[in-house]
């Protein structure tokens, strides 16, 4: 079953548009073809279906691992394509797994600072470079602001902004140019709303 149809056909997306007051700037940038890696901040559990907004595309999702230990949550998350990752660790399979469908043609969104649990330094990890560079895939930054918490009446507007495409050359993702891809990635979405 493919939940990102059935949404589509159920009118999520304007549901969401409604309740989220969003606005979604720069969405062109987003290619109606080929594999790209759509990296954004990280605030809010809700942050990957305001994520997937941006494009009429499937996103395919890396979600922790730790969720497939709730068959139901595991099954929705497999519905909506979403795979397993050990976070943490270097997860090799997660890794090729996302490399596979970037070669196949398809949107993969990350959230490099892993969590979207509000930790004093919330680090950006590198598995979006190391991805766009292994794959020559290009990067999106992604802003999302005014996130977190639950839609209610009279809320603040959230805003999707989308960057301009970070294109790379397909070559080894070194450790060097994996930072400075990753430094590059923090420093387009710590900017300005």
């Amino acid at each position: 079953m493919n939940l990102y149809g059935l949404l589509e056909r159920t009118g999520f997306r304007t549901l969401a548009r409604v309740l989220y007051r969003v606005d979604i700037s720069g969405a062109a940038a987003i290619p109606a073809e080929g594999g790209v890696i759509l990296v954004a901040n990280h605030e809010s559990l809700f942050d990957p279906w305001l994520l997937a907004l941006a494009t009429p595309r499937p996103v395919r999702y890396m979600a922790k691992s730790d969720l497939w230990r709730y068959p139901l949550v595991g099954r929705v998350l497999e519905a909506f394509g979403a795979f397993p990752v050990e976070r943490g660790a270097g997860d090799a399979t997660a890794i090729s797994n996302a490399a596979e469908l970037l070669r196949r043609g398809e949107v993969l969104g990350i959230f490099p600072q892993g969590t979207s649990k509000q930790f004093p330094n919330r680090p950006f990890h590198r598995g979006a470079a190391r991805l766009a560079l292994a794959t020559g895939a290009p990067i999106i930054p992604v802003r999302l602001i005014n996130t977190r918490g639950f839609p209610r009446p009279g809320r603040e507007q959230t805003r999707v902004l989308v960057g301009e495409p970070i294109h790379v050359e397909a070559r080894r993702p070194t450790l060097v140019a994996a930072k400075e891809l990753t430094q590059r990635l923090a420093c387009d979405l710590a900017g300005s709303g």
